[in-house]
């Protein structure tokens, strides 16, 4: 794998890309840190420190993972990549129940084009949403109620540059995600949200060390490790439906006879169950915040620990739901057997059309069990270390943050292998 990376450096268009990305990942870093005018920094600090073993501990750990710790310091890249990704999630949700953003889809190039202009504009308005609750709950002392103080200023001007400015930040980091799509090496929003994810890995591991000494910092590596090499074997796993075309004549050629097949992943919907699921989840935790003294927010709360076996089991089926849902409306049999019907191809003892459309729903069904388990039981990882081991709300290995840095770590290493393919190198797969 070195010698790999030593002739992709070599290469100089690919040498030029990685370190074009390296480049854009360092400006993003520190647009993270740059904090947004008006913020009292030390004020925020001493908040933070003060409340991660405490109940808002878990609220200020969900925050640092999809920020990179960007939120809890006010910066100008506060709200991070998550509007984008939001109004992502939403546009796909809504082109299955719009027709004309469902025909915009199967337009090609175009349409596509104008899917991700609409996706912008939406991210624009969340972060406006986003910017604005944020910087009034810290205006108002309930994002950090430990320091009231972390605003030097509360009127309405600096509320407004605040909000201007990390709606800037979030338009930025949307660009710098296309430049990295367009100009370096992989897909540009993964890189920078597995840049986020990665950056607080730092803290937690010097934290556990500090916390639990260095037996346990090793135990933490090695079960670390074990995890990565699970999450890497079901994340490549994949059922192969083979498909035959016929051989048809068009004119004087003749095209078909070839065999392929229609790979249908384990973890056929990603990531996106367990952000469903943790952001349901994260709006209790948040009620709790905003209305500490109402009675039904006293008797809530203590079911929203991490260590409570009914949040876990919530946590879990949330999960579940949502893997078979967005599996669901991503992935449409009818429309793939409709596909292989008009450029005459069929799976091997299947009739084309509907019994094609009726079988490839019953194989998707059988895996994605295995895959909706598999993305509760990994999620349910830092909970579990939480309750038993007594670990801080810093895990590092389990949950979200491994199947990111899993997910967007095997992308990228075969779009450098693909390229260094085409260079006649052996690259990183032997």
């Amino acid at each position: 794998m070195l010698t790999a990376i030593t002739r992709a450096f070599r290469t100089p268009d690919l040498r030029k890309k990685l370190l074009f990305t390296l480049f854009i990942i360092v400006v993003f870093r520190i647009g993270s840190q740059l904090p947004t005018p008006g913020v009292n920094t030390e004020a925020i600090r001493q908040a933070v420190e003060g409340a991660r073993n405490s109940d808002q501990g878990q609220l200020y750990g969900l925050v640092d993972l999809f920020s990179g710790g960007a939120l809890l310091k006010l910066s100008v890249f506060a709200l991070g990549i998550m509007p984008y990704i939001t109004a992502s999630i939403i546009l796909q949700l809504l082109t299955v129940v719009i027709p004309r953003l469902e025909a915009l889809k199967k337009e090609g190039q175009a349409g596509t084009t104008k899917i991700t202009q609409y996706t912008r504009y939406l991210t624009i308005g969340l972060a406006i949403l986003q910017a604005t609750g944020i910087v009034a709950m810290a205006a108002t002392g309930r994002l950090f109620p430990n320091a009231p103080d972390v605003l030097y200023k509360t009127d309405m001007f600096t509320i407004i540059t605040m909000v201007v400015v990390m709606t800037a930040g979030t338009s930025v980091i949307m660009w710098l995600g296309e430049l990295v799509t367009d100009r370096g090496v992989g897909n540009g929003m993964s890189i920078l949200i597995f840049t986020q994810v990665v950056a607080v890995f730092p803290a937690q591991f010097w934290a556990i060390y500090k916390t639990k000494g260095a037996f346990a910092f090793a135990l933490v590596m090695l079960v670390g490790l074990a995890i990565m090499a699970g999450v890497v074997f079901v994340e490549q796993a994949q059922r192969r439906i083979p498909v035959q075309y016929a051989k048809r004549m068009v004119g004087r050629r003749m095209y078909g006879g070839t065999s392929t097949y229609i790979p249908l992943k384990v973890n056929q919907a990603g990531i996106i169950p367990v952000i469903f699921a943790s952001s349901l989840l994260y709006l209790p935790v948040l009620a709790t915040q905003l209305w500490p003294e109402n009675k039904w927010m006293i008797k809530l709360q203590p079911y929203l620990q991490q260590d409570n076996a009914w949040h876990m089991a919530v946590f879990f089926a949330f999960i579940i739901f949502f893997t078979y849902f967005y599996v669901a409306i991503t992935f449409n049999p009818t429309e793939v057997a409709d596909n292989m019907k008009k450029y005459g191809g069929f799976i091997p003892g299947i009739r084309p059309g509907r019994p094609t459309a009726e079988y490839l729903d019953y194989v998707l069904t059988r895996i994605t069990t295995p895959g909706a388990l598999y993305l509760g039981l990994v999620s349910l990882i830092p909970m579990v270390a939480f309750a038993l081991m007594e670990a801080t709300n810093d895990f590092p290995f389990g949950g979200t943050s491994i199947l990111i840095v899993v997910g967007v770590g095997l992308d990228t290493v075969k779009q450098i292998e693909s390229q260094l393919q085409q260079r006649n190198y052996e690259g990183f797969l032997r």
